[in-house]
């Protein structure tokens, strides 16, 4: 099994350039901030099309892959699935939080040798996974402080966990993903002890062991000022040999690797059962300050690293929404530290939408005599942008990275 994370191995020749431009007006009805909220004028590329056929569509390494925009049978879910999706289309799975509620939504998947209910690969045994979630937050985002009252965050996002018992929701091992009033964190936990399954119900924290749940990302996904785009929250479990203290739990954000827990005695020398369900969860234990929402799209659960989502090789990308934008500008890099340059656009105009080309924009580098980005590459984005009577925004940083088709 690779060692090696998303995002880990880079394309240090892969510069390539974007051609026939297209612009168009973009609406969403993700893009709508909460009422009475300032609109944030930090911007991001908010998403970007992807191509039709993914990769772990069909790859040998998934386990289990939905983007939700058809309904996908799963044991126990909640939450409706409303659209637009990741790249502007689609449907996404949608967290309800209504002011005071601790969140409506959910998907459970249960799979290899899960003792019931088993859905996917059913008989194998996994002892690592990764498993990738796109996440967004309405624009207006509240968490934290709010009047005077401390609601912390939406503590509940992922979990992957094994199940030991055809009967009672027994866990032997849980690698939760669970996050505050600013960013995630990974949080897990064993339920075994001298080789033996201690736990004696679902959740049975009274008999769990943890492992440790700090320090946590410094990507702060639940801030106001990161709402409204799609973020890439990818997570590991792997379990530890049996007998030695070598398990590992890792959590990429936007790319990045923000937090991993080394030398993880997970299991003991317990070697019964694998890692056989992967949970989507919403809940806010303080209940939400107000009603608002958050969305969850493209679901892939593998045995491999997942990384971003694979685009055209002449991708269209989204600008998050600003009143009053008169102009915006992009630039495309093969390197998330934005060292090898790809292509540089003039002023955008006041549409979201953009598909570039030459005519929009000045190809640089090993990109500059190409018509198209290579395929299989990695690239990341960098955005700013201009309110009518105002001066040019920072630029953000590098973010919403994305493979191109082969």
């Amino acid at each position: 099994m690779s060692t090696q994370g998303p995002f880990m191995v880079r394309w240090t020749k892969c510069i390539g350039l974007f051609a026939g431009a297209t612009l168009v007006l973009f609406a969403s009805t993700h893009a709508q901030p909460l009422a009475n909220q300032r609109t944030t004028l930090a911007p991001r590329i908010e998403s970007i099309v992807p191509s039709d056929k993914q990769l772990q569509a069909d790859a040998k390494a998934t386990i289990w892959y939905d983007d939700f925009d058809t309904a996908k049978k799963y044991r126990e879910e909640s939450g409706e699935r409303e659209g637009p999706g990741y790249g502007g289309g689609g449907e996404a799975m949608r967290c309800l939080y209504e002011k005071g509620k601790r969140g409506d939504a959910g998907r459970k998947v249960f799979f290899g040798d899960a003792p019931f209910m088993c859905m996917a690969r059913k008989g194998e045994k996994f002892d690592e996974v990764y498993w990738r979630i796109y996440v967004k937050h309405q624009r207006g985002w509240i968490c934290g402080e709010y009047e005077g009252k401390d609601y912390g965050g939406p503590d509940k996002l992922s979990r992957a966990t094994m199940f030991v018992d055809p009967n009672v929701w027994k866990q032997g091992i849980f690698a939760h993903v669970w996050g505050g009033p600013k960013g995630l964190t990974l949080d897990p936990a064993s339920g075994i002890k001298d080789g033996k399954v201690v736990t004696t119900k679902y959740n049975d924290f009274d008999n769990m062991r943890w492992l440790g749940n700090s320090p946590g990302a410094k990507f702060n996904i639940h801030a106001t000022e990161e709402a409204g785009w799609w973020v890439c929250v990818e997570c590991r479990a792997k379990l530890n040999t049996p007998g030695k203290k070598d398990g590992l739990n890792q959590l990429w954000i936007d790319g990045r690797l923000e937090c991993e827990r080394k030398n993880l005695d997970w299991r003991g020398d317990y070697d019964e059962f694998g890692i056989n369900a992967v949970f989507l969860e919403a809940y806010w234990n303080k209940g939400s300050p107000v009603t608002q929402k958050r969305w969850y799209d493209n679901f892939v659960i593998s045995t491999e690293p997942i990384g971003p989502v694979v685009c055209p090789r002449k991708p269209e990308l989204i600008k998050t929404p600003l009143e009053d934008c008169e102009d915006w500008e992009v630039e495309i890099a093969a390197d998330e530290a934005g060292k090898e340059i790809a292509w540089r656009s003039v002023g955008l105009g006041k549409v979201e939408r953009a598909k570039v080309s030459s005519a929009n924009g000045k190809f640089e580098g090993a990109a500059k005599k190409k018509k198209e980005l290579p395929g299989g590459g990695m690239y990341w984005c960098r955005v700013r942008q201009k309110a009518k009577g105002k001066d040019w925004s920072e630029w953000s940083r590098w973010h919403q990275a994305f493979k191109t088709d082969e």
